[in-house]
């Protein structure tokens, strides 16, 4: 059974992933790194030889090592709110 932040996590994951809107490099490595720490941990795993892109997004989740999965839910779906809701 899903608690209260995973069911605002999966969310804030489905309404991102549904977005018609093309999102910046930067953001999307950032929403990357925080689903990959909220899933994984510091469980870092990296399968891309020389690939840059790769090593951006690998870069990215190691600079969130020892996170706890939950505070990167929070930070992913805070995110996501402003993507989808911006301030101006």
């Amino acid at each position: 059974m899903l608690n209260e932040l995973d069911k605002e996590f999966k969310l804030a994951y489905d309404k991102v992933s549904n977005l018609n809107e093309i999102i910046a490099t930067d953001i999307m490595l950032k929403l990357y790194a925080f689903d990959k720490q909220a899933n994984f941990g510091n469980n870092f795993s990296f399968n891309g030889l020389h690939d840059v892109r790769n090593g951006f997004k690998f870069n990215a989740w190691a600079q969130l090592k020892d996170m706890e999965p939950d505070e990167a839910k929070a930070e992913y779906i805070k995110l996501v709110n402003i993507i989808i809701n911006p301030k101006f």
